[in-house]
């Protein structure tokens, strides 16, 4: 099996018996790689992950490899306020639901991290847009230049949380794996 590196990878020290939680990151595989150093540690990967006792174990020394779901769209318009609303183009879905958290980038004023998604919708035809419309919370009422930016896009993003069983630190990495498993 061979492990192909997807963008850079990090690591969270931990100590044990406490849950600490890694900076966000944008999804760009369908797989993370995790690896502990030092003690074992339970290891939760998503929006909001808090670690306990009850998540996936690593062993100490040992690496796995963990599932993730990415999603990711281009972006054709900002209406910035409160909370700003990405339009998708026309044509296309959003591939994200409420609760999610996402990253915008590729904007040259737009650009936010790790953000929450408030609604979707879907509907055709209000206001005079015919896209699909998500409102994230994030609030963008500072920015007064209008959007223009053919290359933005918006991804999901997470975050690792680690509850340590000793003394280490994590290591992780997007991954993506060819051949046997």
């Amino acid at each position: 099996m061979a492990h192909r590196p997807v963008g850079a990878g990090s690591s969270v020290a931990f100590t044990s018996g406490t849950a600490t939680t890694s900076t966000a990151f944008s999804v760009q595989s369908s797989v993370i790689r995790v690896v502990a150093g030092g003690g074992g540690a339970h290891v939760s990967v998503g929006a909001t992950p808090s670690a306990t006792r009850s998540d996936y174990y690593v062993e100490s020394g040992s690496a796995e490899t963990l599932a993730l779901t990415k999603a990711s769209n281009r972006v054709a318009g900002i209406t910035t306020g409160a909370t700003t609303i990405i339009s998708a183009p026309e044509g296309t879905q959003v591939p994200f639901g409420v609760g999610d958290y996402v990253t915008l980038t590729g904007s040259t004023y737009h650009n936010f991290t790790h953000q929450k998604v408030l609604s979707i919708d879907t509907s055709s035809g209000v206001n005079g847009y015919f896209q699909t419309r998500m409102t994230v919370d994030y609030n963008s009422s500072g920015i007064l230049t209008a959007f223009n930016d053919p290359d933005a896009t918006i991804i999901t993003s997470n975050k690792v949380s680690v509850f340590g069983v000793g003394t280490g630190t994590l290591y992780y990495q997007q991954v993506q794996i060819s051949g046997n498993a």
